[in-house]
């Protein structure tokens, strides 16, 4: 089951400090990019956010979840916590810092000139 838009919405409203974020589609559910790095997939209508250690250490001891079949588990954040929007910023901030930085797109391949 497809994650509601107003979900979505509402999710990129209240984590809207932690930087430039950007919600896009993928495998039928949303991705969630902040700064250019995926920290985030918001899964039949649930926020789950990728581990970090420094998400480890912001949230306590977190629930773990697969956010889709045969996914590792990610941090299953329950609805609860979704009104703290301070608490969501700084998930987000601090899970986003601690990842790499997004590889670079590979160059188009160029096509050989024609005889």
């Amino acid at each position: 089951m497809a994650s509601q838009q107003g979900t979505v919405d509402f999710l990129l409203d209240q984590m809207a400090g932690a930087g430039a974020l950007v919600a896009k589609k993928m495998f039928g559910e949303t991705g969630l990019y902040c700064d250019g790095k995926m920290f985030a997939i918001i899964a039949d209508d649930q926020l789950y956010i990728k581990p970090t250690d420094a998400g480890r250490a912001w949230i306590g001891t977190p629930q773990e979840a697969p956010p889709y079949p045969q996914a590792k588990p990610w941090f299953l954040i329950g609805g609860e916590q979704w009104d703290e929007r301070d608490w969501l910023v700084q998930l987000a901030r601090r899970t986003t810092d601690a990842l790499p930085p997004p590889k670079p797109k590979a160059a188009p391949k160029k096509k050989p000139a024609p005889a």
